[in-house]
């Protein structure tokens, strides 16, 4: 096993790609939701990518996360979720910091559900995980959306800052773009300056998707927005000025290998490897995840052998890149004062 015995860190994974599916069907037979499958398997089909070939872009995607979101739309659903994946990640790969992403309003059933009650519910799962797993570092990471009207990405942000001092550490965009077109990063300069100014990491989906168009994104994100770190951003391979710009501003790239093949992202495993080397080359910071370990059947371990048998990163180049998001964590280690 690659890095046998030494304790991972996952940085980019989705709440609602992160649980079991047994906790998630248990969870949605316990709340009396309406599934469109009665057998368990044809739901685990439901809500991870079941087709090895992946799907047909982002909004494919999107599709299979509004179940997992349905099913986690509530406090009590939401404190499980977290505390199992927290308590799955330490026992299966033995992942010792891990940082949780989620968008509440997409887990209060339209409003129905009080959002401060969805965010402390999340809290609780880490406390309970915290006592079992005292090993993991693991923080809450609270979602903007590409959907929303600046209001409600301020509520969020405001959510976050409320609840930075229990275990929210930072804050995020993605969801669909709106016509699938460019998104205007821009207009969330202020919010994350609110964020930052209260101590919490951003770290901002950007360069996943689009051609040029989404490599434009990542140039806007770059200089409009600094964040601590990217989701995904692989289209900045290639683009040595934009390269330079995220290695001299050090932000740390959060790469997830399967995940890009699976949505088509990246075509294949030469093209990771491209990508990869185009990184190392220019010394651009990255740290390898999962995007969601469960809805994408992969885990963090299979991503650093992959990363292994196509030559993309030999065994010290994954023990660093490890490191790096062992240090990139938005978490504080315990002891460290705010």
């Amino acid at each position: 096993m690659i890095l046998e015995g030494e304790g991972l860190a996952e940085l980019h994974t989705h709440l609602g790609g992160s649980v079991a599916s047994d906790i998630l069907w248990s969870i949605a037979h316990e709340q009396g939701i309406a599934l469109p499958v009665k057998d368990y398997w044809e739901f685990d089909a439901l809500v991870t990518v079941s087709d090895p070939h992946g799907v047909q872009g982002l909004d494919e995607l999107d599709q299979i996360y509004h179940w997992t979101e349905i099913i986690q739309s509530s406090p009590l659903a939401v404190e499980r979720s977290v505390h199992g994946a927290i308590g799955g990640a330490y026992r299966s790969q033995q992942i010792t910091t891990l940082e949780l992403r989620f968008n509440p309003m997409k887990r209060n059933r339209g409003g129905e559900r009080d959002l401060d009650h969805i965010i402390l519910a999340a809290i609780r799962g880490v406390d309970r995980a915290s006592i079992e797993y005292p090993q993991v570092r693991a923080g809450l990471i609270l979602m903007m959306d590409r959907t929303f009207g600046p209001r409600l990405n301020e509520i969020i942000v405001e959510k976050a800052i409320r609840w930075a001092g229990r275990g929210v550490v930072g804050v995020d965009i993605a969801g669909p773009r709106p016509g699938g077109g460019r998104y205007d990063y821009t207009q969330l300069e202020p919010m994350v300056e609110t964020a930052r100014d209260a101590g919490l990491g951003v770290t901002i989906h950007v360069g996943e998707e689009g051609g040029e168009i989404g490599r434009e994104e990542i140039g806007e994100v770059v200089e409009r927005l600094r964040p601590d770190r990217i989701g995904h951003g692989i289209l900045a391979a290639g683009d040595g000025e934009l390269m330079s710009m995220i290695r001299d501003l050090g932000i740390t790239l959060e790469i997830c290998p399967t995940s890009n093949l699976l949505t088509k992202a990246l075509p294949d495993e030469n093209a990771v490897r491209e990508t990869i080397l185009e990184f190392v080359d220019h010394d651009v910071p990255f740290t390898i995840a999962t995007d969601g370990p469960e809805m994408m059947r992969t885990h963090l371990r299979d991503e650093l052998e992959l990363l292994l048998r196509i030559g993309a990163l030999d065994e010290p180049a994954l023990r660093e890149a490890n490191a790096r998001g062992h240090a990139a964590a938005f978490r504080r280690p315990v002891g460290v004062a705010a």
